[in-house]
C-alpha cells in the first residue's frame, strides 16, 4: 500500500456532510507512514474548499469523475479532460431520444450552466447562467460533465438507458441511486483513467494502490486498483466490482480498514 485513492461522499463524507475525527486521524496516519492519500470525487473543484478545510489536505485531487485534476493548495486547475463540443451535442441529442423529460446542465471550467427546465437542488446553482446547449457549445466552454435529469425515473433506470444510447460517444455514470441524475464525461474519462495517469507520474502501478468507493462512478477505480474496497452500504455495482467490503461510511469504514492495514505494516516492519 503506497497510495490510498478515496472517494468522498458516502465513503468518507457522511450524510451530515462531515468527516469524522477517526477518519481524519486514519488519513493523517497514512501520510505519516509515507502512504499517499488522493481524493477522487465526482464533485467539481468549486465544491472542494470544505474538504480542504476539514482535512488540511493541500495536494492535488481528482474531480468531476476524472475530468479535472485540481491543486487544492494553489486553488488551480492542473489538467482538464473535457468533452468535445460535438460530443456534448451528441450526448444531449441521444439522451433526449430515450428520456422524454430530460433536462441538462453543464459543469464547465468557467462554471455551472443550466437549461431553464433543469432545476438545481443547491441555492448557488440557481444563480448560474441559464443557457441552451447550443449556447454552451458556442461559448467554447470546456464542458467537463454533462448533467442529465429526468424527474420521472431514478438514476439506475436512467443509467441502463444511457449506457446503450451513449455507447461510443461518452461515459455515463451516477453517484446517487436515490436521485434522478446522470453525470456524463468524455469517452474514456473515468476516476480510474485519471488515477492511472497520476499513479504513473508517481512511479506507481495498480498493485501499489488501494481504493475506496460506494457508487457506479467508483466502479472503474475499484476494478483498477490493486485492492478495491466498496462500502458495505454502497451500490450493488460497486460491491460487485470490489475485492473487499469495508464497513459503512457512517461507521467510519475507511478508517477501520486503514487502521488494520497500517497495523499490519507496523507489525511487519517490527
Amino acid at each position: 500500500m503506497r497510495l490510498v485513492a478515496c472517494d468522498l461522499d458516502g465513503t468518507v463524507v457522511r450524510s451530515d456532510l462531515t468527516i469524522s475525527e477517526r477518519t481524519l486521524r486514519a488519513l493523517a496516519a497514512c501520510q505519516d507512514a509515507g502512504v499517499g492519500v488522493l481524493f477522487v470525487t465526482g464533485r467539481p473543484p468549486r465544491w472542494m474548499a470544505p474538504v480542504a478545510e476539514a482535512t488540511g489536505h493541500r495536494g492535488v485531487v481528482i474531480c468531476g469523475n476524472g475530468a479535472v485534476v485540481y491543486d487544492l493548495g494553489a486553488e488551480a486547475v492542473v489538467q482538464v479532460r473535457a468533452l468535445a463540443p460535438t460530443d456534448v451535442l451528441a450526448t444531449v441529442e441521444a439522451l433526449r431520444d430515450v428520456l422524454d423529460d430530460a433536462s441538462f446542465a453543464f459543469e464547465t471550467i468557467a462554471g455551472f450552466r443550466r437549461e431553464p427546465q433543469f432545476m438545481p437542488r443547491h441555492e448557488a446553482a440557481r444563480l448560474a447562467p441559464v443557457v441552451t446547449v447550443d449556447e454552451v457549445v458556442a461559448e467554447a466552454a470546456q464542458v467537463v460533465k454533462v448533467l442529465c435529469r429526468s424527474e420521472s425515473r431514478l438514476a439506475d433506470a436512467m443509467l441502463s438507458l444511457a449506457r446503450i444510447a451513449l455507447r461510443g460517444v461518452a461515459e455515463p455514470v451516477h453517484s446517487n441511486a436515490a436521485g434522478n441524475m446522470l453525470e456524463i464525461s468524455a469517452l474514456g474519462v473515468s476516476k480510474a483513467s485519471t488515477l492511472a495517469l497520476i499513479a504513473e507520474q508517481r512511479g506507481l502501478g495498480p498493485a501499489d494502490v488501494i481504493a475506496f468507493g460506494d457508487m457506479p462512478n467508483d466502479v472503474p477505480m475499484l476494478r483498477w486498483a490493486g485492492v478495491g474496497y466498496a462500502m458495505a452500504d454502497g451500490h450493488p455495482e460497486a460491491i460487485a466490482a470490489a475485492d473487499a467490503v469495508a464497513p459503512p461510511c457512517e461507521e467510519d469504514g475507511v478508517a477501520q480498514v486503514l487502521e488494520q492495514l497500517l497495523g499490519q505494516r507496523l507489525t511487519a516492519a517490527g
